[in-house]
């Protein structure tokens, strides 16, 4: 039974183009166990702490948008709050980076006010969600955001726990002077609140004879490439916007282990930022977070194993050329949970080949809309589902060549009647999720890495990005996006 079902995942996965973790990998530091000392240390709960910090958080960003930006929104009072307790949530109209980006990322600070105090990863998602829920329903003069309700926390998770560990990978209780405050400083950018909290406790300059890593040396990956990415769109003409780039990969853990069971104690980051004017500095950000694991080949030929996986999922783009006026993509995904497949073959020496394939039920997303422009949304929120699929093949550590396949079902089912009367509505109380419609995105790349020196890799990267959105009242919408990156690419 067992050969029967690798003979059929391994036809799947060498026919279908798919999504790709480190071909070649390069651990930074050898692994190590996490000491009993700084666990103990570590996982004292302080629950009131917690939740202070987080209200003070909150109140802190809220006297700032009241009081120096002045923003109509933090005008509250107690009319405001009954207005919002009465009415009850609704579908907001804010962009594309604040939604999908930024309130995951305000999530992770309230997860990580709760995570470094003492509290496991679902435990410290119940306090992101407290969070959320005080800003959307006290905070604001606008009614509380459903999306917002959705992506704070889940999101959160997603970056709060990837942001976490990150941090805890360069903090070091041993050490003292120079060497100290430029790792502390480093980890209090990486994980704001986290930092704030060792301040707090005075852990930022505590000297112990312990490093305080609460999960020891992992096996991680970290590749860093540089180079110029050339962003093409194909409509009524053709158009280039060419500029530079930085890719940032990030591999944590063994993605072929299955002893550890901790939540993110396998994780894959990948972000694109771009040093382009007409693009936003951030255009990709993808996470895959393991929950769960469990083996179900794992011989001296082959490994296959299947887990629970959350994802989290960002593209942005803006227009290219001002005589096209079209914007390429725009897709989000800040609350995805689905089961995962991991294949490893050992049959071939040299050379190595593995693969993996993702379904995932997608709770919260986000898609371009050629008609939706209310406020500073020019895009549709919905829900459906998904599919990754991926392999990597490689020769020793000289070259490697990763194919990726992306592909998003997207529905929108409360959108706007057809005759809406849009000279009068009021943006604020605007409660639909956008264009009544049904969108399928497709990402597909393929990647060569070819070693020039040592870790110094020269890397390609070709991406196709493809729309069809089905909509009720108008014409249906297909779009095709081509990218190209040449990169350097260094493997720490």
């Amino acid at each position: 039974m067992k050969k029967k079902i690798f003979l059929s995942l391994a036809i799947l996965f060498c026919t279908t183009t798919a999504y790709a973790q480190f071909a070649i990998r390069n651990s930074v530091r050898d692994p190590k166990p996490a000491d009993s000392l700084d666990i103990a240390f570590y996982s004292k709960k302080k629950g009131w702490a917690a939740a202070g910090q987080i209200f003070t958080l909150n109140m802190g960003i809220w006297a700032f948008d009241r009081y120096i930006q002045k923003a109509e929104f933090a005008y509250i009072s107690s009319q405001t709050i009954k207005d919002n307790l009465k009415h009850g949530f609704v579908w907001d109209n804010d962009q594309m980076g604040t939604n999908m980006f930024l309130h995951p990322y305000h999530g992770s600070l309230y997860y990580n006010s709760a995570r470094s105090r003492g509290y496991n990863f679902w435990e410290s998602g119940a306090f992101a969600l407290g969070g959320s829920a005080m800003w959307e329903l006290f905070l604001e003069n606008e009614y509380p955001s459903l999306n917002d309700i959705i992506a704070t926390p889940i999101g959160g998770l997603a970056l709060g726990e990837t942001l976490y560990r990150t941090s805890d990978l360069v903090l070091d209780d041993r050490l003292t002077g120079t060497e100290r405050f430029g790792r502390e400083a480093a980890g209090f950018v990486i994980a704001p609140t986290r930092g704030l909290t060792r301040i707090l406790n005075g852990d930022a300059w505590r000297k112990r004879s312990t490093s305080g890593k609460q999960f020891g040396v992992p096996d991680v990956s970290v590749e860093i490439s540089a180079g110029v990415r050339v962003l093409e769109l194909r409509d009524e003409i053709f158009d280039k916007g060419v500029g530079m780039a930085t890719d940032i990969n990030i591999e944590y853990g063994d993605r072929f282990e299955t002893e550890n069971q901790k939540p993110y104690d396998y994780f894959s980051f990948k972000a694109n930022l771009n040093m382009h004017s007409s693009q936003p500095l951030l255009s990709q950000l993808n996470i895959i977070g393991r929950l769960h694991v469990l083996d179900l080949i794992d011989t001296e030929k082959d490994f296959l194993s299947i887990g629970a996986y959350q994802h989290f999922d960002y593209y942005d783009s803006d227009t290219i050329s001002d005589v096209s006026g079209k914007i390429p993509y725009k897709l989000g995904t800040p609350a995805s949970f689905g089961a995962g497949l991991i294949y490893q073959s050992k049959r071939f020496g040299n050379y190595k080949f593995d693969a993996h394939a993702h379904f995932n039920a997608i709770i919260l997303g986000a898609v371009l809309s050629d008609h939706y422009k209310v406020d500073m949304r020019n895009y549709n929120l919905a829900s459906g589902f998904g599919w990754k699929m991926g392999a990597n093949f490689a020769y020793k550590d000289k070259f490697s060549l990763s194919t990726t396949y992306d592909a998003y079902r997207m529905f929108t089912w409360k959108g706007y009647p057809e005759n809406i009367d849009w000279d009068n509505i009021d943006p604020h109380k605007f409660d639909y999720q956008g264009d009544r419609s049904q969108a399928t995105l497709h990402v597909v790349s393929l990647r060569a890495d070819l070693r020039v020196y040592k870790k110094i890799y020269m890397t390609g990267i070709l991406y196709n990005y493809t729309r069809d959105t089905d909509y009720k009242y108008f014409e249906n919408v297909f779009s095709q996006t081509y990218e190209g990156r040449f990169m350097l690419t260094y493997k720490f």
